[in-house]
């Protein structure tokens, strides 16, 4: 496990830092009346660390995997020592993580032969969506790429309004119908728009709603479908947006809208002001899609490539 000992950039390594504060304060303390008087870890000590993963919204199944992960090595080595406890979470972890996410990411990057790439983004209203889309837009610009925004999202004026105020903030160019107009009409406009003026990245907002998975997945697959008359194989990443503060109610979400149309990857958001931040590890393990995006601040640059070495990292600082 010595990637451990990668160096990570000072600036955005204390935002993440400090993002996960209070996830790691609640665990930790959890953890350490958990093994207090314990010299080795046994049932009791188990039993215990079931209970605080399954509180810090880890998630149940991922929960009993680690653990039974801890009680293999337990067996193995016979006997360990509450002090090892930590390090051994921590590999488990990392290696639950290392499973589902490439991780070594630092960069809005985007594939070289997608021109224009096309980003999906799919979550429901609250979460942080239009300002993830925002704070994406303001990223890819900064990379040195040329972004269309798209409001698709047409079931709610105020949708469109908030994209309309960050495209102005980071200024970029969007593409936007009225309130009630087909979202699949506006992803095909937007497309046109970005090949035209020839742009490196399109970010499509959609409604957030699910009330009826049928309804969502019908236009979600239509709006793919329009894209994909203008780029054969638009889109490239569909982008789910979680509220990690919510925690258990995530991953009712991210079940939800994995039913109902393909996601290709995660962005977690709102880290920074909750103690849930294991959310990102189970939803990470059970859903087998990689998180690609963490939200850990309310400034702009406060949206980072998620990197399973730094995650882990600050976590058991």
């Amino acid at each position: 496990m010595n990637f451990f000992k990668k160096i990570f950039s000072s600036e955005k390594k204390e935002t993440l830092d400090k993002g996960l504060e209070k996830t790691k304060t609640s665990f930790f303390s959890k953890l350490s009346k958990a093994v207090a008087g314990k010299s080795k870890v046994d049932d009791e000590v188990l039993d215990n660390l079931e209970e605080i993963l399954v509180s810090s919204d880890v998630g149940v199944n991922t929960t009993l995997k680690i653990i039974e992960r801890i009680e293999e090595r337990v067996s193995k080595d016979k006997y360990l020592g509450t002090d090892e406890l930590n390090q051994i979470l921590r590999e488990e972890i990392a290696g639950l993580l290392s499973e589902t996410n490439t991780g070594e990411g630092t960069d809005f990057e985007i594939p070289a032969n997608k021109k224009p790439y096309v980003l999906m983004v799919v979550g429901v209203n609250g979460v942080g969506k239009t300002t993830t889309i925002g704070k994406l837009a303001y990223q890819f610009k900064k990379a040195g790429h040329n972004v269309v925004l798209g409001a698709a999202d047409t079931f709610r004026a105020a949708a469109i309004d908030q994209l309309q105020v960050w495209a102005d903030r980071v200024g970029v160019p969007i593409v936007k119908q009225q309130m009630g107009s087909d979202p699949a009409s506006v992803a095909f406009d937007t497309l046109q728009s970005a090949v035209t003026q020839n742009a490196d990245v399109v970010i499509i907002d959609t409604a957030g709603r699910l009330h009826n998975k049928v309804n969502l997945m019908n236009e979600l697959s239509k709006v793919k479908r329009v894209m994909q008359k203008v780029v054969g194989d638009a889109p490239h990443d569909v982008l789910l947006v979680l509220d990690g503060s919510t925690g258990q109610n995530a991953f009712e979400q991210a079940k939800q809208f994995t039913a109902a149309t393909e996601v290709t990857s995660l962005a977690v958001t709102k880290l920074d002001g909750t103690a849930k931040g294991g959310v990102v590890i189970g939803i990470s393990d059970q859903f087998q899609i990689p998180v690609k995006y963490i939200g850990v601040g309310e400034g702009i640059e406060d949206l980072q490539v998620f990197n399973k070495y730094e995650f882990v990292d600050s976590f058991f600082k």
